[in-house]
């Protein structure tokens, strides 16, 4: 594991020769030489490998035996120059009894051995007619490759500080499978030998458990499976290896490939670790009873220069168009039931919302309506208010009339302008002042002016602010950062523009189409600066922040994942390679985390607003942080 809690791990799928121990040991240790110059610090594969899976009654012959343990003695003594740990499946004799084993191996030596639980003897499969189970095995030694090895189908392997744990093909597929325990007992790898043969439809089964075991278990699951050079007899092996981690598929080789495959995957193992202690329901189901951990220190192989691992630059946005698209309409289904139970609740039919022909306001106007329409209220009682002050531009302002009208709400115009001027003087306020005093009395004014038309109409103001902008305190106090319901306040700014495009995209009006399209090709603005000498915005928020995909990025990572700041820069070098240089990308996670810290007085006052995601900072809801914290750790954790 590296230093920034990330374990690489492998599946390797080896061409096997039935029965021809010698040929299968040299494949193994091939594949285990080619893992180790990619830096992998564990490696697993198939299920019977080093005998092939497919040899039926020759596994109660005594000379297949012998030849699958002396082939493992040439893996075990080949292993002593390599610097991982290897996982080989084959059968052991241990008593009276044949067992399907996995074979842990470092360093020349033979940590442990560990029997597969659950022996399939339905439908092609007979194993019973071999091999005995290794359930209620425990505390036993067995005899293997010329050494005595711990035996047990309950024991966990801890190398370098990670704990991982091993089970067989089947037992994945039972009801309970030993990983579920093997988690609870401390294992945060699990590995899977199998060798399960290919039917129509299985695979896509297959893809399904796993990650939804490794989600269950909080754990990385590699699972590999047997391939080419097994008999055809009756059945076809394609060669399946899957790397998950929570509920997500890192890796899968190419099935039903003529050649070997060796599948590699950077696992996070503090991102799990980070999973585990947030989730109290997997430490109530912790196991207290102690079981035997195996040890092993490997000296540390190559480091690869890049992780084997995608990073998404964009986490809160699917790529999948299809998906992206279910997931747009997801979120207004959210927003609207969430808004449509407060007004219900308030007995409400109005609502006010100011409409700036941004991107944030013109998300809530179209909530508002979608809501409407569900409760089958006039649209008239949605009433956006459009207030034109000192920085807004020609473009922002037809963007705002057109699209109200378009969508056939109550349309109210209030210039700010004069109101604002009093209001400077009042306060002695220099009229050639652009301090934070100009740009947040124009806030505040649009919001005295939207509560108290909802005053007047019986209604509800309706937030637009969004997840993005209260990460980085974006928003004046007791101005836009508050309102009665904020339907944006879980929608980061790198999804918003998705939902505004997918309601055009389905918008049946082409004018109001058009107009949500202009919208989405609008700077973001505050607007609360005049305009330049061509009436063109003059203050662009990620020109003063920075860009909103770097911060929804750290949001992402900070928040959902735990990350500290050392590990963001690396990951989000990779992730933006072409896009940001490395000082660049340090600049505004600068930024972001001096803003983070400094802003959570505006979070710990925000109005309620449904989450929509796996990230909200509702202190009522994902995030509680006391409003005085200090970020030094976290900005001296960068400077490393």
């Amino acid at each position: 594991m590296d230093n920034f809690g990330f374990l690489k791990v492998a599946a390797a799928i080896p061409h096997v020769s039935v029965a021809d121990c010698t040929a299968n040991a040299e494949r193994i240790i091939a594949l285990a030489e080619q893992a180790a110059q990619r830096g992998v610090e564990i490696v697993v594969y198939p299920e019977l490998a080093v005998t092939a899976y497919t040899c039926g009654d020759l596994f109660l012959q005594s000379a297949l035996l012998d030849a699958a343990d002396h082939a493992l003695s040439e893996i075990v003594k080949a292993s002593r120059k390599l610097p991982l740990t290897l996982i080989v499946g084959m059968p052991l004799r241990h008593g009276s009894s044949l067992y399907n084993c996995a074979a842990v191996i470092a360093q020349g030596r033979v940590l442990g051995v560990v029997p597969k639980t659950y022996i399939p003897n339905y439908a092609e499969f007979y194993e019973a007619r071999w091999f005995a189970s290794g359930a209620g095995i425990e505390d036993e030694t067995i005899r293997v490759a010329g050494q005595e090895a711990d035996f047990g189908a309950g024991l966990t392997f801890e190398v370098n500080g990670v704990e991982f744990g091993v089970e067989i093909c089947e037992d994945l597929w039972t009801t309970v499978p030993p990983s579920s325990h093997l988690a609870q007992n401390g294992a945060k790898v699990i590995f899977n030998l199998s060798a399960s043969p290919e039917s129509a439809g299985k695979y896509d089964y297959l893809r399904q458990l796993v990650a939804q075991q490794s989600s269950r278990t909080l754990t990385a699951y590699v699972y590999c499976s047997a391939g080419f050079g097994e008999s055809s007899t009756d059945l076809v092996f394609a060669g399946n290896a899957l790397i998950a981690e929570n509920g997500i598929i890192l890796r899968e080789a190419e099935r039903f490939s003529l050649e070997e495959r060796l599948t590699v995957a950077d696992v996070d193992i503090e991102r799990l670790e980070f999973e585990r202690r947030r989730n109290t329901s997997f430490r109530m189901n912790e196991s207290t009873t102690e079981n035997t951990v195996i040890e092993m220190e490997v000296p540390e192989g190559l480091r690869a220069a890049a992780l084997d691992r995608d990073i998404d630059p964009l986490p809160f946005v699917p790529h999948d168009e299809k998906r992206r698209n279910e997931r747009c309409e997801e979120l207004f289904h959210i927003q609207a039931h969430g808004l449509a139970r407060r007004l219900e609740h308030t007995h409400s039919t109005k609502a006010v919302i100011g409409i700036s022909g941004g991107l944030d306001s013109t998300l809530a106007l179209l909530v508002a309506v979608r809501t409407f329409d569900l409760l089958q209220l006039d649209r008239k009682g949605i009433i956006g208010i459009t207030m034109p002050g000192f920085g807004t531009t020609g473009r922002t302002y037809h963007n705002a009339l057109e699209l109200m009208h378009g969508l056939g709400v109550t349309v109210r115009e209030i210039p700010i302008g004069k109101a604002c001027e009093q209001h400077f003087s009042d306060i002695g306020l220099d009229a050639s002042d652009r301090s934070a005093a100009y740009e947040n009395a124009q806030a505040r004014e649009r919001t005295q002016i939207l509560m108290d038309t909802a005053n007047m109409e019986g209604g509800l103001v309706v937030g637009t602010g969004d997840l993005s902008e209260l990460a980085l305190g974006w928003a004046t106090y007791n101005g836009d950062q508050m309102s009665m319901y904020g339907v944006n306040a879980s929608v980061p700014k790198t999804l918003v523009r998705h939902l505004v495009k997918w309601a055009a995209d389905t918008e049946p009006d082409a004018a109001t189409r058009a107009t949500l399209l202009d919208i989405i090709d609008t700077p973001v603005s505050p607007e609360l600066l005049p305009a330049d000498a061509d009436g063109k915005i003059a203050q662009k928020t990620e020109d003063l922040v920075g860009p909103y995909e770097l911060h929804d990025f750290f949001l992402y990572n900070f928040v959902r994942a735990g990350y500290r700041p050392a590990k963001i820069l690396l990951l989000a070098e990779q992730a933006f390679r072409g896009s940001y240089d490395r000082a660049t990308i340090r600049k505004w996670l600068t930024v972001f985390l001096r803003r983070f810290f400094a802003q959570q007085f505006k979070r710990s006052a925000m109005p309620d607003g449904p989450k929509v995601g796996s990230v909200a900072l509702s202190p009522r809801g994902d995030w509680r942080m006391p409003s005085d914290a200090m970020a030094t750790i976290w900005l001296d954790d960068l400077e490393k």
